[in-house]
């Protein structure tokens, strides 16, 4: 899942030419992917809301057709079609968000690869002259013993004056370690990544009107993938816990941001507005001119009806179209005769 590494890798090593700081340039680059995203959720925003309208008339379908599961779909698509709703609309930033994630993990696991720019066969070339094992801190592992005065004949000139000039240093502690389940100066980035994650998750819930939609199993996933990435925060080079932190910390101000601009309750208001007017419409009585007996009457009809009619007239002129065609199956007899283009034989009669 983390291939958008291929995208965010080049990104990052864009901005460390700019800003020669692994930590600095992990934060300005979280800013510059919020600005980025934050179309994205001002679009799942209006989509919550949405839901919070429809979310009555999808539970109404769904109680009266309980017994009659193939109605029950039925009657959700055509109410998606009638009034332009997607449930799944709101899923795309979401989706989106993650893959950002696993990609981001992706590039603090491969700094030497992403980042410096060295190959994938040099780099493994060069762990397995110092005895590196493959691992996910495999890289970070290199880009230390390197410049702590390693020596290493896999690596050109350059690519090792390169690493000894990375700078990973935040506050006096190297970006490329884990902090792991312990006592360090370093498990203060996973600390502050977790605290920020549960502050920003309520944050989102409260203030897009998540909350009252969230429900059953949607809002146990939602917890257990905020948890699965606090583990990754101990567990990964904390340049991912920094970046996580940081993201948690723009998420919130946007969410206060989006709130005051884009406020749920107004786009509640104007989807309640447009379901009941949409509503209205197909309640409205229309006078139309139709054949009975012969004959061209006016006669009043609403929308639903006009639909019904419009289909039964399709029908009928559908079956008159396709009269003189053959409706039943041809017998093993009428099929192979048609194949060898000999009439097919009679049966006896008894």
């Amino acid at each position: 899942m983390g291939f958008l590494a291929f995208i965010l890798g080049p990104l990052m090593a864009l901005l460390y030419q700019l800003i020669p700081n692994y930590a600095v340039t992990m934060i300005v680059f979280t800013v510059l992917v919020r600005v980025l995203l934050l179309p994205l959720a001002i679009k799942q925003q209006k989509s919550t809301a949405k839901m919070s309208v429809f979310q009555p008339e999808m539970q109404r379908i769904q109680e009266k057709y309980k017994n009659n599961k193939d109605k029950q779909s039925e009657e959700l698509m055509k109410l998606q079609q009638e009034y332009g709703y997607n449930p799944m609309s709101g899923c795309l930033p979401m989706l989106l968000n993650l893959l950002v994630l696993f990609g981001i993990i992706e590039v603090v696991y491969r700094p030497a690869q992403y980042i410096l720019g060295i190959p994938v066969d040099a780099i493994q070339a060069a762990c397995t002259e110092l005895g590196i094992a493959n691992g996910s801190l495999m890289q970070s592992s290199l880009v230390n013993m390197i410049q702590n005065g390693a020596t290493c004949t896999a690596l050109t000139a350059e690519q090792i004056a390169s690493i000894q000039g990375f700078n990973a240093s935040f506050l006096g502690m190297n970006m490329m370690s884990a902090s792991g389940f312990q006592l360090d100066p370093l498990v203060l980035f996973p600390i502050l990544a977790a605290v920020t994650m549960f502050i920003s998750m309520f944050a989102i819930q409260k203030l897009s009107g998540m909350d009252t939609q969230m429900q059953g199993s949607m809002k146990w996933m939602m917890w257990v993938t905020n948890l699965m990435f606090v583990w990754f925060c101990f567990t990964a080079p904390v340049g991912f816990c920094l970046y996580y932190t940081a993201s948690n910390l723009c998420q919130i101000g946007q969410s206060f941001i989006t709130y005051k601009i884009y406020s749920p309750e107004k786009f509640k208001a104007e989807y309640a507005a447009e379901l009941a007017a949409k509503k209205a419409a197909k309640k409205a009585v229309k006078t139309i001119q139709v054949e009975e007996d012969g004959q061209v009457v006016d006669k009043q009809v609403n929308q639903r009806e006009l639909d019904k009619m419009r289909l039964a007239r399709a029908r009928e002129l559908d079956a008159a179209k396709y009269a003189g065609e053959r409706s039943t199956r041809l017998t093993d007899e009428e099929r192979e005769a048609r194949e060898t283009g000999r009439r097919p034989r009679r049966k006896k009669q008894a």
